[in-house]
Protein backbone atom coordinates (compact mmCIF):
# COMPACT_ATOMS: atom_id res chain seq x y z
CA UNK A 1 0.00 0.00 0.00
CA UNK A 2 1.32 3.57 -0.91
CA UNK A 3 2.55 5.54 1.65
CA UNK A 4 -0.51 8.35 0.97
CA UNK A 5 -3.03 5.89 1.68
CA UNK A 6 -1.09 4.64 4.88
CA UNK A 7 -1.39 8.52 5.81
CA UNK A 8 -5.23 8.46 4.79
CA UNK A 9 -5.84 5.88 6.93
CA UNK A 10 -3.91 6.84 10.19
CA UNK A 11 -5.59 10.01 9.72
CA UNK A 12 -8.98 9.59 9.03
CA UNK A 13 -9.09 6.22 11.28
CA UNK A 14 -8.14 9.01 14.24
CA UNK A 15 -10.81 11.73 13.24
CA UNK A 16 -13.52 9.14 13.05
CA UNK A 17 -12.59 7.66 16.32
CA UNK A 18 -12.44 10.98 18.30
CA UNK A 19 -15.46 12.61 17.04
CA UNK A 20 -17.62 9.13 18.04
CA UNK A 21 -15.95 9.05 21.23
CA UNK A 22 -16.92 12.82 21.82
CA UNK A 23 -20.38 12.07 20.72
CA UNK A 24 -20.58 8.97 23.09
CA UNK A 25 -19.93 11.53 25.76
CA UNK A 26 -21.88 13.81 25.08
CA UNK A 27 -24.94 11.75 24.74
CA UNK A 28 -23.93 9.88 28.01
CA UNK A 29 -23.71 13.38 30.27
CA UNK A 30 -26.22 15.64 27.55
CA UNK A 31 -28.43 16.49 30.47
CA UNK A 32 -25.50 18.33 32.16
CA UNK A 33 -23.92 19.59 29.75
CA UNK A 34 -27.04 21.10 28.49
CA UNK A 35 -27.55 22.60 31.48
CA UNK A 36 -24.49 24.58 30.95
CA UNK A 37 -25.15 25.75 27.70
CA UNK A 38 -28.36 27.25 29.05
CA UNK A 39 -26.72 29.02 31.53
CA UNK A 40 -24.53 30.88 29.16
CA UNK A 41 -21.11 28.42 29.82
CA UNK A 42 -19.79 28.17 26.75
CA UNK A 43 -16.30 28.16 27.45
CA UNK A 44 -17.09 24.86 29.73
CA UNK A 45 -19.08 23.34 26.87
CA UNK A 46 -15.84 23.88 24.73
CA UNK A 47 -13.25 22.37 27.22
CA UNK A 48 -14.97 19.52 27.61
CA UNK A 49 -15.44 18.78 24.20
CA UNK A 50 -11.91 19.15 23.31
CA UNK A 51 -11.42 16.89 26.60
CA UNK A 52 -13.06 14.28 25.00
CA UNK A 53 -11.50 14.55 21.43
CA UNK A 54 -8.15 14.15 23.56
CA UNK A 55 -9.57 11.08 25.63
CA UNK A 56 -10.96 9.30 22.41
CA UNK A 57 -7.97 9.83 20.50
CA UNK A 58 -6.03 8.22 22.87
CA UNK A 59 -8.08 4.71 22.48
CA UNK A 60 -8.07 5.40 18.39
CA UNK A 61 -4.57 5.67 18.67
CA UNK A 62 -4.50 2.29 20.15
CA UNK A 63 -7.21 0.97 18.24
CA UNK A 64 -4.72 1.50 15.59
CA UNK A 65 -1.61 0.12 17.28
CA UNK A 66 -3.98 -3.39 17.74
CA UNK A 67 -4.85 -3.21 14.15
CA UNK A 68 -1.38 -3.32 12.73
CA UNK A 69 -0.04 -5.95 15.16
CA UNK A 70 -3.72 -8.37 14.34
CA UNK A 71 -2.31 -8.26 11.05
CA UNK A 72 1.41 -9.45 12.20
CA UNK A 73 0.10 -12.31 14.22
CA UNK A 74 -2.59 -13.59 11.27
CA UNK A 75 0.47 -13.78 9.00
CA UNK A 76 2.35 -15.48 11.70
CA UNK A 77 -0.55 -17.38 12.41
CA UNK A 78 -0.96 -18.31 8.61
CA UNK A 79 2.47 -19.59 8.61
CA UNK A 80 3.03 -21.46 12.07
CA UNK A 81 0.08 -23.90 11.24
CA UNK A 82 0.01 -24.05 7.76
CA UNK A 83 -3.50 -23.92 7.27
CA UNK A 84 -6.07 -21.28 7.13
CA UNK A 85 -8.88 -23.82 8.29
CA UNK A 86 -6.87 -24.69 11.56
CA UNK A 87 -5.88 -21.45 11.67
CA UNK A 88 -9.50 -20.31 11.51
CA UNK A 89 -10.41 -22.69 13.93
CA UNK A 90 -8.01 -21.82 16.59
CA UNK A 91 -9.66 -18.40 15.88
CA UNK A 92 -13.35 -19.44 16.52
CA UNK A 93 -12.04 -21.04 20.14
CA UNK A 94 -10.16 -17.87 20.51
CA UNK A 95 -13.23 -15.72 20.17
CA UNK A 96 -15.79 -18.08 22.39
CA UNK A 97 -13.29 -18.14 25.11
CA UNK A 98 -12.77 -14.25 25.03
CA UNK A 99 -16.57 -13.44 25.07
CA UNK A 100 -16.46 -15.87 27.91
CA UNK A 101 -14.43 -14.40 29.65
CA UNK A 102 -15.57 -10.70 28.98
CA UNK A 103 -19.06 -11.83 30.64
CA UNK A 104 -17.45 -14.72 33.75
CA UNK A 105 -14.44 -12.51 35.04
CA UNK A 106 -16.68 -9.21 34.97
CA UNK A 107 -19.32 -10.52 36.76
CA UNK A 108 -17.46 -12.43 39.04
CA UNK A 109 -15.66 -9.17 40.00
CA UNK A 110 -18.33 -6.59 39.95
CA UNK A 111 -21.79 -8.09 40.63
CA UNK A 112 -23.77 -7.41 43.71
CA UNK A 113 -25.25 -10.09 45.24
CA UNK A 114 -28.49 -10.99 43.72
CA UNK A 115 -27.55 -8.77 40.29
CA UNK A 116 -29.00 -10.41 37.24
CA UNK A 117 -26.37 -11.58 34.66
CA UNK A 118 -27.74 -10.42 31.78
CA UNK A 119 -26.45 -6.28 31.40
CA UNK A 120 -23.11 -8.60 31.24
CA UNK A 121 -24.43 -10.78 28.66
CA UNK A 122 -26.03 -7.94 26.30
CA UNK A 123 -22.54 -6.35 26.48
CA UNK A 124 -20.97 -9.23 25.02
CA UNK A 125 -23.92 -9.70 22.69
CA UNK A 126 -23.20 -6.34 21.47
CA UNK A 127 -19.68 -6.90 20.58
CA UNK A 128 -20.07 -9.87 18.62
CA UNK A 129 -23.56 -8.59 16.64
CA UNK A 130 -21.02 -5.41 15.63
CA UNK A 131 -18.49 -8.17 15.07
CA UNK A 132 -20.97 -10.52 12.72
CA UNK A 133 -21.91 -7.58 10.72
CA UNK A 134 -18.63 -6.02 9.74
CA UNK A 135 -17.19 -9.24 9.00
CA UNK A 136 -20.16 -10.06 7.05
CA UNK A 137 -19.57 -7.23 5.13
CA UNK A 138 -15.85 -7.81 4.94
CA UNK A 139 -16.17 -11.16 3.52
CA UNK A 140 -18.91 -9.56 0.98
CA UNK A 141 -16.72 -7.26 -0.45
CA UNK A 142 -13.46 -9.39 0.18
CA UNK A 143 -13.33 -13.56 -0.13
CA UNK A 144 -15.08 -16.18 2.41
CA UNK A 145 -11.88 -16.65 4.41
CA UNK A 146 -12.17 -13.16 5.29
CA UNK A 147 -14.98 -13.81 7.81
CA UNK A 148 -13.34 -15.44 10.56
CA UNK A 149 -10.21 -13.18 10.95
CA UNK A 150 -12.83 -10.31 10.74
CA UNK A 151 -14.84 -11.36 13.83
CA UNK A 152 -11.62 -11.88 15.52
CA UNK A 153 -10.15 -8.99 14.95
CA UNK A 154 -13.45 -7.26 16.38
CA UNK A 155 -14.42 -9.14 19.32
CA UNK A 156 -11.17 -10.59 20.52
CA UNK A 157 -8.62 -7.55 19.51
CA UNK A 158 -11.32 -4.86 20.60
CA UNK A 159 -11.66 -6.50 23.87
CA UNK A 160 -8.11 -6.56 24.49
CA UNK A 161 -7.52 -2.97 23.91
CA UNK A 162 -10.97 -2.22 25.80
CA UNK A 163 -8.83 -3.84 29.37
CA UNK A 164 -8.48 -0.41 30.72
CA UNK A 165 -12.05 0.63 30.65
CA UNK A 166 -13.08 -3.16 31.54
CA UNK A 167 -11.34 -2.84 34.75
CA UNK A 168 -13.75 -0.22 36.40
CA UNK A 169 -17.47 -0.82 36.17
CA UNK A 170 -18.45 2.66 35.21
CA UNK A 171 -20.83 2.05 32.61
CA UNK A 172 -19.77 5.91 31.00
CA UNK A 173 -15.98 5.16 30.84
CA UNK A 174 -17.26 0.93 29.44
CA UNK A 175 -19.11 3.26 26.65
CA UNK A 176 -16.54 6.14 26.25
CA UNK A 177 -13.62 3.88 25.59
CA UNK A 178 -15.33 1.02 23.85
CA UNK A 179 -17.41 3.35 21.28
CA UNK A 180 -13.84 4.96 19.78
CA UNK A 181 -12.51 1.80 19.43
CA UNK A 182 -15.07 -0.51 18.21
CA UNK A 183 -15.73 2.63 15.38
CA UNK A 184 -12.22 2.98 14.99
CA UNK A 185 -11.72 -1.06 14.15
CA UNK A 186 -14.60 -1.38 11.68
CA UNK A 187 -13.42 1.69 9.71
CA UNK A 188 -9.73 0.30 9.68
CA UNK A 189 -10.74 -3.10 8.74
CA UNK A 190 -13.22 -2.02 6.09
CA UNK A 191 -11.58 0.60 4.82
CA UNK A 192 -7.94 -1.32 4.40
CA UNK A 193 -8.81 -3.71 1.33
CA UNK A 194 -10.60 -0.69 -0.71
CA UNK A 195 -6.57 0.96 -0.21
CA UNK A 196 -4.90 -2.13 -1.01
CA UNK A 197 -7.72 -2.53 -4.35
CA UNK A 198 -7.38 1.18 -5.33
CA UNK A 199 -3.22 0.93 -5.63
CA UNK A 200 -3.77 -1.92 -7.58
Amino acid sequence: MKTRNLVYLFFTTLLIGSTAGMLTGLVLDWSQYWADLKNGEILSFLIVILWLLGVSSIFSLISQMGFFAYLTIHRFGLGIFKSVKLWNTIQVVLIAVALFDLVYFRYEVFAEEGESVISYILIALFLLAVGLVTAYVKQKETNKQAFIPALFFIVVVTILEWIPGLQSNDPKWLWLILIPLLVSNVWQLLTLHRLIQKDA
